[in-house]
C-alpha cells in the first residue's frame, strides 16, 4: 500500500526571489486568501466543470481545466484560443471573483508590473501523475501584460526555461500559496510543471489547483 506524504505550510522566508530578469517568485503571497480562493474555485466549477482539453494534434491533456472571467482559454482540433463562452454550456464563463482580480493585481505590482487587470483566469487541477509540458503563453493580444500564477494544494516543481524550447530550464519548487509572476523580457519564456507527486494536503487533499491570470484582450 502506497504511503502518501502529508503536506502543510512550513515556516519559510516570504522574501521575493528573482528567477530571471522579469520573473519573480513570491513565496506564500496568497496564503492570507487561500481558503477564500478555494471556496471560490468550488463555486466556479459547479457552473463550469473541470474538463480535459485536447491539443490541436489530438492529445488529451493530463491536467483538467476550467476558466472564469470575461474570457476562457480553450483548446481542441481547431487550435488554442480564448472564447467568451464555455463550449460545454454555451454560457459565458463564471464571473471572476473580486478576490482573484485583487490578488493578481497585487502580485503583479509586487513583481514590478503595475496596473495589471486580468480578464481571464485559467483554473488547472493537477492530480498525481499530471503534468504540463513546456510551452509559451502567446495566445493573448498584448504581450506587454504579465502572467500571474498562483499555486494551491500539493507542492509542485515549476520549470522555467528560455525563449527556445531547447534552452536550459530552471526548476523552481512551489508550495501552497506561492505566486509566480513573469512579464517584460521573460513574458514569452517556455515554462511548465513536472509530473505531480502523490501526497495529501491539509486543504485540498490529493490535488493541486493552479490559478493563472492573464490579460487576453
Amino acid at each position: 500500500m502506497q504511503t502518501l506524504a502529508l503536506f502543510d505550510e512550513p515556516e519559510v522566508s516570504r522574501e521575493p526571489k528573482q528567477i530571471v530578469d522579469g520573473a519573480m517568485l513570491l513565496p506564500g503571497f496568497a496564503l492570507g486568501l487561500d481558503r477564500e480562493l478555494i471556496t471560490a474555485v468550488e463555486r466556479i466549477i459547479t457552473a463550469a466543470p473541470f474538463r480535459h482539453l485536447q491539443t490541436p494534434g489530438g492529445l488529451t491533456m493530463s491536467v483538467a481545466m476550467s476558466n472564469c472571467g470575461a474570457y476562457g482559454w480553450v483548446s481542441d482540433r481547431r487550435g488554442y484560443r480564448y472564447e467568451a463562452c464555455d463550449p460545454l454550456s454555451g454560457q459565458p464563463w463564471p464571473e471572476m471573483p473580486a478576490s482573484f482580480a485583487t490578488l493578481a493585481g497585487a502580485a503583479a505590482a509586487a513583481a514590478g508590473f503595475d496596473d495589471f487587470a486580468p480578464d481571464a483566469c485559467l483554473i488547472n487541477r493537477y492530480l498525481p501523475g499530471a503534468k504540463m509540458s513546456l510551452h509559451q503563453d502567446r495566445d493573448e493580444r498584448d504581450f506587454a501584460e504579465p502572467v500571474v500564477s498562483v499555486s494551491l494544494g500539493l507542492p509542485a516543481v515549476f520549470q522555467f526555461g528560455g525563449l527556445s524550447r531547447k534552452d536550459v530550464v530552471q526548476r523552481v519548487p512551489l508550495m501552497h500559496g506561492d505566486v509566480v509572476v513573469w512579464g517584460g523580457a521573460a513574458r514569452l519564456r517556455f515554462h511548465g510543471v513536472l509530473t505531480l507527486k502523490a501526497g495529501q494536503h491539509a486543504l485540498l487533499g490529493e490535488r493541486r489547483i493552479n490559478l493563472t491570470f492573464r490579460r487576453a484582450r
